[in-house]
């Protein structure tokens, strides 16, 4: 099918709810997609951090295929296999005693979950939040979203009441908000859809021990840094601090939807039966993903490789000499390249050359590509810069 076939099916039949680049892709292999005419575009978007082993990876096929075979689904009211041996494989790479599992289908599904098992577990309601952070678009994680732009229009539906929202990187603007009102605290290692904004290391300890004093539990939203992006299994890790909940999505199972939190044990048994639940969480294909996906990520040592591959990305974009770059930021393969005006056109002028990059809030260049980008990946975006900014 051609692409305006493609578009003009969208256009009659799809809800318009998304700002779409023109373009449509048939396959992906390693590093790359190609649409209909067979065009090449090295991918340094993967699905928004999803595809973290890139596409097509004959290990990952093989075990979709295999479970395809077997059995896709079976619903929680029976024991499942897969999904014991996922929630062991999550437990071999997260931090701390963190060795409980509950998969959802999506980041905004983990993050209700963590929501709803902090108020369960201390009988509180107040939720401290940052502004310009970003949680989900279901109504619980809406709220715990620190950007009107995104809750303006559904304040009906949420229950902003329980949140205070701090100033990211400000243990000051925490300190006077917690209390022994407050359920729990939920942040992001690096804030992805705000920026790739970064803050000093120590801001994260101080909000640990302030959680700790107040009785408040400590989430961790890694839906977008989890799962070695940032060089780290978990981008809190990065920071040397243990949270009470660890949400995460996106890469944990390369591509196929799948959402979970892990907490310790004692916390864990908060959640009796019946106290929440999910049709598709945790079903035999996603978790036989999550499975073939942290066995592959060790195997080939991609967690080291972001770290790596990612601070020469990082380095080779900082050696521009360019007064439009404001700031470059991240950690791993999750670097924000903040410019003064230009970019949403320097990803028009990199999509008409084959690479594909995106644009947040505002002006920051986002590059989270699958981790198995190599250094000659990393040159070709950088010499498009430079070619870009006649730098």
């Amino acid at each position: 099918m051609q692409f305006e076939e493609v578009k003009s099916l969208g256009e009659k039949y799809l809800f318009q709810n998304y700002g779409r680049l023109d373009v449509a892709f048939e396959y992906g292999k390693g590093m790359y997609l190609y649409d209909a005419q067979g065009k090449e575009y090295m991918d340094l978007v993967a699905g928004i951090a999803v595809c973290s082993l890139g596409y097509s990876h004959p290990k990952w096929v093989n075990a979709m295929q295999e479970q395809v075979g077997k059995l896709i689904h079976v619903s929680n009211l029976y024991h499942v296999k897969e999904q014991a041996v996922a929630a062991e494989a999550v437990a071999s790479i997260t931090p701390g005693n963190l060795n409980k599992t509950l998969f959802v289908n999506s980041g905004a599904e983990a993050n209700e979950a963590a929501l709803k098992l902090a108020v369960r577990a201390t009988g509180r309601k107040k939720i401290l939040s940052a502004l310009n952070s970003f949680h989900g678009r279901t109504a619980g994680s809406l709220a715990a979203t620190g950007q009107t732009k995104y809750q303006d229009t559904f304040q009906p539906l949420m229950n902003l009441d329980s949140f205070r929202y701090y100033d990211y990187g400000d243990a000051e603007s925490v300190k006077k908000l917690i209390d022994k009102d407050t359920a729990a605290l939920i942040v992001e290692p690096i804030q992805g859809e705000g920026g790739v904004r970064t803050v000093d290391p120590e801001f994260f300890k101080a909000v640990r021990d302030l959680c700790t004093d107040n009785g408040a539990l400590m989430i961790v939203d890694e839906v977008q840094t989890g799962i070695g992006r940032t060089g780290k299994w978990f981008g809190i890790e990065n920071f040397g601090v243990v949270p009470d909940i660890i949400s995460m999505a996106k890469a944990l199972g390369a591509g196929v939807p799948i959402g979970a939190i892990s907490t310790y044990d004692d916390l864990a048994k908060v959640m009796t039966p019946g106290s929440h639940g999910t049709t598709f969480g945790g079903n035999p294909l996603v978790t036989a993903s999550v499975k073939a996906t942290i066995d592959i990520m060790k195997e080939e040592k991609l967690v080291e490789n972001s770290r790596d591959t990612g601070a020469y990305l990082k380095q080779q974009i900082q050696s521009i000499d360019s007064d439009e770059i404001v700031e470059v930021r991240g950690y791993g393969l999750m670097v924000g390249t903040e410019m003064k005006t230009k970019a949403n056109d320097f990803r028009k002028y990199c999509l008409d050359n084959g690479v594909l990059v995106n644009v947040c809030h505002g002006n920051t260049v986002r590059i989270i590509p699958p981790l198995i980008m190599g250094k000659e990946h990393c040159d070709r975006v950088v010499s498009l810069m430079r070619a870009f900014l006649n730098a």
